[in-house]
């Protein structure tokens, strides 16, 4: 104990200028101190590996750190997902929903007519709102009262870069120092898609994904993942065309961290801001079934299941969260829920690694596995990065693969690669540092197919 708080006293005192990586065993013997970012989400049997980063102080803190003497402000929202700035306690506008938002401003006095107004200017009307300047016919009281008690923004635009195709990755800096991407896929076909992050790194160690090497550093607010659509409709509209799809398939798994998802896409779909149609905003997850229960109850988003495994030994070594929720419970969980939601499609995703998961035999069980569940299927061609020991499948392989299963009545679909030249491409955000995700051990039948890398 003496050694964990020595330790604790000094990451403390260095918080303001460095990142400090400490073992879960110690993290988990004491709680954080409260004026401080909460250390990262623990090793858990959820989350496979995490890696837990000691930040500096965060910009903005959360409502319910707050006391009742500020507007008695956690009134709006659910804690976690309703952000407020240190600079005045200023609270973060683009973390609350409408309800939310019109409360606040009544709170301070203001008609729910402003509400609107506001809202409007920060997620309609072509003007996407980030300063004070830009909320032009709005009453002169109001701005005032805005400029001193509102901040609109929750992300910095760090870089933009563009793949020979067109795609486009930004990456943005947060407020704690830490960097997330968001990548935008334009469409010959007049669909232009942004997928956004939901989390800095990822706990579940999929062993295809290069996001997985970086553990988990933590979860994003919903302010945070608003932000990355309302700053792509911003900054490219103009060159894409209409933004007009969403995928929260960027960095972390979306049900690790719910709450602020659910939040965000209800945000994203509100009829009087960027109204997206919720069939259009996606949410992926590798199967977190109490949380994906949770999700088919709760929105109305599409909903995409990382499968990538027709066995659950083959699954259990790409991705460690089928040790906890087997193919078995996945599946049925789906079958049982979609009986629910009518004219409701599950989108199943099938990353194809050569010699692992793309055999006549992997055809077959597929079409057996999701017989009963109302779905589509993508197969991905793997996107290889640096560190990585699978290959992706070859293109006659794939097209061969896909026949087996249009020809059992399914409906699929080959999704290309975008933006691989700027590791934009699926399974290829983010950026590994020193300490990262264990690879795990290669199932003997699997060592010579994916060869002496590994």
């Amino acid at each position: 104990m003496k050694h964990w708080m020595s330790m604790r006293r000094m990451a403390v005192g260095a918080v303001s200028n460095s990142t400090l990586f400490l073992p879960s065993s110690l993290l988990s013997s004491s709680k954080p101190n409260p004026l401080t970012i909460p250390f990262s989400f623990y090793l858990t049997k959820t989350s496979p590996f995490s890696i837990s980063v000691l930040t500096r102080q965060r910009r903005f803190l959360s409502v319910s750190s707050l006391t009742a003497d500020h507007h008695n402000l956690s009134d709006f929202g659910d804690g976690d997902s309703v952000a407020i700035s240190n600079e005045g306690l200023k609270m973060l506008l683009k973390g609350m929903t409408y309800p939310e938002l019109e409360k606040w401003v009544q709170s301070h006095g203001y008609r729910p007519g402003q509400a609107m107004m506001l809202w409007k200017r920060m997620y309609g009307n072509n003007i996407w709102a980030h300063h004070i300047d830009e909320l032009e016919g709005l009453n002169k009281d109001f701005k005032k009262m805005l400029n001193e008690n509102a901040e609109f923004k929750a992300l910095t635009q760090k870089e933009i870069r563009t793949a020979s195709d067109g795609t486009r990755k930004i990456l943005f800096t947060l407020e704690d120092g830490l960097v997330i991407e968001t990548v935008v896929i334009p469409c010959d076909r007049g669909r232009t898609t942004v997928c956004v992050s939901s989390q800095v790194g990822c706990a579940m160690n999929c062993q295809f994904c290069y996001t997985g090497r970086m553990g988990l550093r933590r979860h994003l607010t919903a302010a945070e993942i608003v932000e990355q659509a309302v700053f792509a409709r911003r900054l490219l509209t103009d060159e894409v065309g209409s933004i007009t799809n969403v995928v929260f398939m960027g960095m972390g798994e979306p049900l690790h961290n719910i709450d602020n998802v659910i939040k965000a896409a209800d945000i994203m779909v509100d009829e009087q801001g960027l109204q997206f149609s919720p069939r259009k905003v996606t949410i992926s997850t590798s199967g977190l079934v109490p949380q994906l229960k949770r999700f088919l109850h709760e929105s109305n988003c599409a909903l995409a299941v990382s499968l990538n495994a027709t066995t659950d030994e083959v699954r259990n070594w790409i991705m460690p969260i089928n040790r906890k929720y087997k193919l078995e419970l996945l599946l049925q969980t789906l079958r049982e829920e979609l009986c629910f939601k009518k004219n409701y499609k599950v989108l199943f995703e099938y990353v194809m690694l050569e010699g692992v998961n793309d055999s006549d035999g992997d055809a077959e069980r597929l079409i057996e596995l999701v017989k009963g569940i109302p779905c589509k299927i993508n197969l991905i061609s793997f996107n290889p990065h640096s560190g990585s020991f699978f290959k992706p499948t070859k293109d006659e392989r794939m097209i061969e693969f896909r026949n087996t299963l249009a020809g059992a009545g399914l409906v699929v679909i080959l999704r290309l690669s975008r933006g691989d030249d700027q590791m934009a491409a699926c399974g290829q955000l983010g950026k590994p540092g020193t300490i990262q995700a264990p690879l795990l051990r290669v199932p003997e039948q699997f060592q010579m197919a994916i060869g002496s890398s590994a």
